[in-house]
């Protein structure tokens, strides 16, 4: 029953609106991750384990990770995230050391990729910020 001045929302629009709600309130409100990711980059799982009262959405991603690298369009295809958000919470992932960029397999042998090299150091950029200051 409507009141009186009030609009009556669609069907699902509700629902819709609370999903909106609940991941800005697991990504802290962010729409930009902290690391340079693309819907490209393939994620595997990391060496840590989640920490207790991770989200159900970032619980998804770390098992889907866990049977297979997956890139993070397929991640955001699979569990029905925008891939903005997607790409968030991955970079929290990464952080915390849940899930991992793995060094492709190169045939050439040639070694790393750029974006496996700019992951490597935004990681060491967070943990030393002051080492560029330090060693110049």
């Amino acid at each position: 029953m409507s009141r009186p001045g009030h609009a009556s929302l669609p069907p699902g629009a509700a629902d819709e609106t609370a999903s909106i709600v609940r991941l800005y309130a697991v990504t802290d409100g962010r729409t930009r991750p902290r690391h340079r990711l693309s819907l490209h980059t393939v994620l595997g799982p990391g060496r840590r384990q989640p920490r207790p009262g991770l989200a159900e959405e970032s619980g998804q991603i770390i098992e889907l990770c866990r049977q297979r690298r997956r890139p993070i369009a397929e991640l955001a295809g699979t569990i029905g995230l925008h891939v903005a958000s997607v790409t968030v919470l991955v970079s929290d992932l990464i952080d915390a050391g849940s899930l991992a960029v793995p060094a492709p397999d190169r045939a050439d042998g040639e070694g790393p990729d750029l974006q496996t090299l700019e992951a490597f150091s935004a990681g060491l950029r967070r943990k030393w910020p002051n080492a560029a200051a330090m060693a110049g």
